[in-house]
């Protein structure tokens, strides 16, 4: 009944705001009662007056709960410096996921689900000031097609100290866009030569557009959406970059590329992350796996 949501009327008597998926969750309890040698009843309350109404309503109060997540995403705020990346960012799609899951049991949602939404989209970019700084904005539009002959022993540029968007990016840059490419890692996007190609930041040629991450925009610019593995490569950093669906390999690749960095230059660290996702690859792509 917790997972439910349900509010407790007294002992052996739940509630549940009157719906249809609220009814087939319950008959689906009563059923696992009465099979486990039990006795339930499923009834619907008629309406009630308003006092008893208000009473009820308060059954489902979620503020509490929005609360603690509040409070963590406080505590996460102010122990940054004290934290690296990855630990950061793990904690904070924590907090989404008990976001989430509080409001899918938040019938009756008020200022306290917006107001804690709103700072949770606000500790999102501050990780991203505090990290990454110049991560880019969503663009609008669909990304173009281009054509790939004309990407040739070009110079790309993004910003240095990669991480999960920037190195799958320029990972993939390398293997199947631009075997010769150069990389540059700019200590601010300002610094970008005219003539070199920018990835992932604000006003790059590549850059997020819509919900898509850097990487996913330049599998659709340069048409490699049915290169095998790829999906489940874009999956994995699209959830490491901004979060949705959790992917199984997304703690160990993360762990490694934390790692890595703490010992290695930018270009070391994409020589030796590339045999991983090159490993990533070939997993998704033969096993039939999108991560």
């Amino acid at each position: 009944m917790k997972e439910l949501g349900a509010g407790t009327l007294r002992d052996g008597v739940a509630v549940l705001p009157a719906s249809a998926a609220a009814r087939d969750r319950l008959q689906s309890a009563r059923r696992q009662v009465e099979a486990d040698g039990g006795s339930a009843w499923l009834l619907e309350l008629g309406q009630q007056s308003a006092e008893v109404e208000k009473g009820i309503r308060e059954l489902f109060d979620r503020r509490a709960a929005y609360g603690e997540i509040d409070d963590s995403a406080k505590t996460l705020r102010r122990g940054l410096a004290d934290l690296d990346e990855a630990a950061a960012r793990r904690r904070y799609r924590q907090l989404e996921r008990e976001f989430e899951s509080v409001r899918a049991t938040d019938f009756f949602p008020g200022p306290a689900s917006t107001g804690v939404r709103g700072h949770l989209d606000e500790l999102a970019r501050h990780l991203d000031r505090h990290y990454s700084p110049g991560e880019p904005a969503p663009g609008g539009g669909a990304p173009r097609r281009l054509d790939r002959s004309l990407y040739q022993g070009r110079t790309w540029a993004t910003r240095r100290r990669p991480w999960v968007d920037r190195v799958a990016s320029a990972w993939l840059i390398r293997r199947f866009v631009d075997a010769r490419a150069r990389f540059l890692w700019l200590a601010a996007p300002g610094d970008c030569p005219a003539d070199a190609l920018g990835f992932d930041f604000d006003g790059a040629a590549f850059t997020h557009v819509g919900e898509r991450v850097t990487f996913e925009v330049l599998v659709a610019s340069f048409a490699l959406d049915s290169e095998p593995g790829l999906d489940g490569i874009a999956r994995l950093v699209h959830y490491l970059d901004v979060g949705g669906e959790p992917v199984e390999e997304a703690a160990g690749f993360e762990a490694i590329l934390a790692g890595l960095r703490d010992q290695c230059d930018d270009d070391a660290l994409l020589d030796a992350m590339t045999p991983v996702l090159d490993a990533l690859c070939r997993r998704y792509a033969t096993s039939g796996v999108s991560a």
